[in-house]
This record gives structure tokens, C-alpha cells and sequence, in this order.
């Protein structure tokens, strides 16, 4: 085991987490910079701070970081979504994760997705969804190795 895993805590984020919209940048920048010419990458520096913020208080949100030492190396966020007539069924999404490249082989995303799932299964969700691009097929074998399983495929034409 790294001394840089034995560092890092996975916690829920705090408002003095300001290295949260740095994170999500980091995500936008790496995963829908390069996959998705749609995707705004500055969205999490203009619109972040505020989405973050009113995410800390709110039940249906989870706000995850992985610190070390004061520093956002790391970050989860997800949603319920409630039942309806269509879906009858509470569901958690996993909206964004993140991990610094520097420490993906130290189980930081492992952690942070088995808080999701607890999370989840507390606030009575019957099922937990992902979404990741198809081209990344790294992120794919991670959700996969976690419990996530293919259930449909988007198709898109760019127009």
C-alpha cells in the first residue's frame, strides 16, 4: 500500500472544498473535452460553485471528496430520482466522478462508488445507475468491476 492511500479519506464535501469545481473541471476537461464537442468545459468553473453549494444541504444529493490533506483529489456526485407512474422505482444516479490520474490504482474510486451504493440503498433507492461514453472504455471496466452492467445504449448523430 502507497503512503498516498493511507493519505487520502473519502468524506462527505464540505463548503470549504474548493478544490471540488477544480476537480470537476479536471473530469470535463479529460473525459467530455475530449469526447463530446457539445459538452461546455467551462460549465464547472461559471455554473459549479453554486451547483455544489446548493448540493451540500440537499437530501437527494451526494457530494463526495477524496482528500488528502486538505486537498480535492478526488470527487462523487449523484442523485435520487423519485419514483413515477413510468419508473416506479427510486433510483441514484452516479452523475460524476473524478479521481487525479496519479491516484486511480489506489482504490480512491472503489471507495468512493461503495459509498454511493450504501448511500443509495439508505435512501431507499432499488437501483443505481451510471452513464460513461462509449469511447472510454477504462470507466466502463471500472463501473463494470463495480457492479454495473449494460442496460441500454444511446446512439447519437451529430447534426
Amino acid at each position: 500500500m502507497s503512503d498516498q492511500r493511507h493519505a487520502v479519506i473519502v468524506r462527505r464535501a464540505e463548503p470549504a472544498d474548493e478544490g471540488l469545481v477544480a476537480c470537476s473541471g479536471a473530469l470535463f476537461a479529460e473525459d467530455a473535452g475530449t469526447r463530446d464537442p457539445s459538452i461546455d468545459i467551462n460549465w464547472p468553473h461559471e455554473h459549479g460553485p453554486q451547483r455544489f453549494a446548493s448540493g451540500l444541504t440537499d437530501p437527494n444529493r451526494l457530494l463526495l471528496v477524496a482528500d488528502r490533506g486538505g486537498e480535492v483529489v478526488g470527487h462523487l456526485t449523484s442523485t435520487l430520482v423519485e419514483p413515477s407512474a413510468m419508473r416506479p422505482v427510486k433510483a441514484a444516479t452516479l452523475a460524476s466522478m473524478y479521481v487525479q490520474p496519479v491516484y486511480r490504482r489506489d482504490r480512491i474510486g472503489r471507495r468512493m462508488v461503495d459509498e454511493f451504493l450504501a448511500w443509495a440503498k439508505e435512501s431507499g433507492a432499488g437501483s443505481a445507475q451510471v452513464t460513461a461514453y462509449s469511447s472510454n472504455a477504462e470507466a466502463i471496466r471500472f463501473y463494470e468491476r463495480n457492479g454495473f452492467a449494460t442496460q441500454s445504449v444511446t446512439l447519437e448523430a451529430a447534426l
